[in-house]
């Protein structure tokens, strides 16, 4: 069967190592969906108000709400997921919090694995069953919390064979096992603790879930700025009779240019080898797509644009 595209895809659920970009991304990607006229709907799992600080928007909470044209965005809270899941699953009325309930709820999650990951989890497959959305980013759990979401299905499965909540689950872990409707994005850094948490992150996905790692989105990119003929001049000029010359020329120590220019083919050459051991190590059919370093201090909806432009060219068209 042909592969579907990354925005062809139903539901799309981001992941990386804290402070690669994974909001970012999401965010981006969310921007994408909508601006192709797709119905779209961005989750945020942990809840920080991040995703609505990165498109400049009021914050938001459980329902959904339209923040951009054609995009909605809502934040997750497990009771309130349950209080959903109780009217509308179980038909029991829930009026104000939960209270007892919620702490009886507590004490079984403690003891059963997966309870809690089952109820964020649910909450987008349900969304996206009841086509609510043409499409569901998740700005979801950093890498070593995901695999725990997205086999939740899984072990609730182990624990309950027959009754409501087996159905439940079985047809999650449809939606989730169809590689034409769910996909998992994993955000990365072109350097060696980041690479080597996505490398056994795609290992742990293909072992312990039913979901395809569909992306890896390398992220913050160093431009090759100097090719192999500019490295041979700085070097020249980084000795004495270069730094003389270059001092008669222009007032002031060279070398600290010098030394910057030396940097910068260090950090490229370094990141380059990263990148290297990413692109073999990852499974056959996953896309890889590089977005550049954009060297600005802004954050925000400009900037989350421009990563989106990138990730068009790259993963999209």
């Amino acid at each position: 069967m042909p592969v579907p595209g990354l925005l062809d895809r139903r539901l799309l659920f981001v992941t990386g190592k804290g402070g690669v970009g994974k909001t970012t991304v999401a965010c981006a990607l969310a921007l994408l969906g909508a601006g192709e006229g797709r119905r779209t709907l961005l989750c945020e799992v942990d809840a920080k108000g991040d995703v609505t600080a990165q498109l400049e928007v009021d914050p938001v909470g459980f329902e959904a709400r339209e923040v951009l044209g054609g995009l909605w965005a809502m934040a997750m809270d497990t009771e309130a997921s349950l209080r959903e899941y109780l009217r509308l699953q179980l038909k029991v009325p829930i009026v104000g919090r939960i209270g007892p309930l919620a702490k009886a709820f507590d004490f079984v999650a403690t003891a059963a694995p997966g309870v809690k990951e089952i109820l964020t989890v649910g909450k987008f497959c349900y969304e996206v069953r009841e086509d609510h959305y043409d499409l569901v980013v998740v700005d979801a759990s950093a890498t070593g919390h995901v695999v725990g979401q997205l086999s939740a299905p899984q072990a609730i499965n182990e624990l309950v064979k027959v009754g409501l909540v087996r159905t439940q689950t079985d047809w999650m872990l449809a939606l989730l096992s169809d590689p034409a409707v769910t996909g998992l994005v994993v955000v990365t850094t072109p350097e060696e603790m980041p690479v080597n948490e996505t490398l056994e992150l795609a290992e742990r996905v293909r072992r312990e879930t039913t979901v395809t790692l569909c992306a890896v989105v390398a992220n913050r990119v160093l431009p090759e700025l100097f090719g192999a003929g500019e490295e041979e001049v700085f070097e020249a000029l980084r000795q004495a009779a270069g730094r003389r010359a270059l001092r008669r020329l222009v007032p002031g120590d060279p070398e600290p240019v010098l030394e910057a220019a030396r940097l910068a083919v260090t950090l490229r050459r370094t990141r380059a080898e990263h990148l290297a051991r990413l692109r073999a190590g990852l499974p056959e059919g996953v896309q890889l797509a590089y977005v550049p370093e954009l060297f600005t201090r802004s954050h925000g909806r400009r900037q989350v644009r421009r990563v989106a432009q990138h990730l068009a060219e790259e993963l999209v068209t």
